[in-house]
């Protein structure tokens, strides 16, 4: 869809890569607020978060969620802060343990699926419970859709009161067990969204090799695109990402050659129904 802005997300570090894979890697909070910041200036309006411990494995650590924002808003101030309650490595009582410091926005997977060699757990009262935990801080959620199932189980929440409409779901591709990257299946869950849920904003996530792929998808049907080192650790099959804004440039280099913009945070915040920073 020309024209329309694109909301570029980056995904800075994600549960599952080590420097071991990319050096680039981000792992401490303050090397996190500096890629972060360097991703913005690349094009990224909205920064999605883990937290790891030293050791490099997932943390649940609120101090370190809010370490993260106070320092990103003194960078950034207007960046669409999204914290993850994804499951990878992380108990399921501690996932929406930092939600009091009410982020922009937090993710939200409404339902269970296999990944590579775990389930990703989801239980129904936990996911009702984390919605109701962010719709009362104010907190706007990003469905995370794995399978078809997930679209419709949000389309009972939103006609519970459990996720205020309009809803915004980002679709992941090429996740082992899940959806595989194929456009045939992102235009078919896209026409279930319109139809179940009219006014929807959505996003396209393509993992590892299927990123740029699925990302052109996504420019091309009119939604918004995910990138970082967490989905991606590589330019191309050959060349390791120096950094998280490199992969950003290389979206908004595809927006520009789709004929659209690279959202600012400030469009961005409007797109999604976000307060504007004062």
């Amino acid at each position: 869809m020309a024209g329309e802005p694109c909301i570029i997300s980056v995904a800075i570090t994600g549960s599952v890569p080590r420097r071991k894979d990319n050096p680039a890697l981000p792992v401490t909070v303050a090397e996190q607020i500096e890629s972060t910041h360097a991703a913005y200036e690349a094009g990224a309006a909205l920064v999605h978060v883990h937290v790891r411990n030293d050791d490099e494995t997932p943390s649940s650590d609120p101090a370190k969620f809010a370490a993260f924002q106070e320092g990103i808003r003194r960078h950034c101030p207007d960046i669409i802060v999204q914290f993850s309650t994804g499951g990878r490595g992380r108990a399921l009582e501690a996932r929406g343990a930092m939600l009091h410091l009410r982020p922009d926005m937090a993710s939200l997977a409404t339902g269970s699926v296999n990944f590579p060699t775990i389930v990703y757990e989801n239980p129904p009262d936990f996911v009702r419970s984390l919605a109701a935990t962010m719709r009362d801080g104010g907190i706007k959620p990003e469905i995370e859709v794995f399978d078809l199932a997930m679209l419709y189980n949000t389309a009972d929440l939103v006609a519970a009161g459990l996720i205020l409409p309009p809803p915004h779901v980002q679709f992941v591709f090429g996740v082992k067990h899940a959806l595989p990257a194929r456009r045939d299946i992102l235009e078919f869950e896209v026409a279930k969204l319109k139809e179940l849920l009219p006014g929807a904003t959505w996003t396209a996530a393509g993992i590892g090799r299927h990123q740029f792929e699925v990302a052109r998808w996504a420019l091309e049907m009119g939604g918004h695109c995910r990138t970082g080192l967490e989905d991606n650790i590589r330019m191309d099959r050959d060349t390791l990402a120096p950094s998280n804004a490199a992969l950003v440039a290389r979206v908004a280099e595809m927006c520009a050659a789709q004929g659209r913009p690279v959202a600012t945070a400030r469009q961005a915040r409007a797109l999604l129904g976000l307060s504007a920073v004062v």
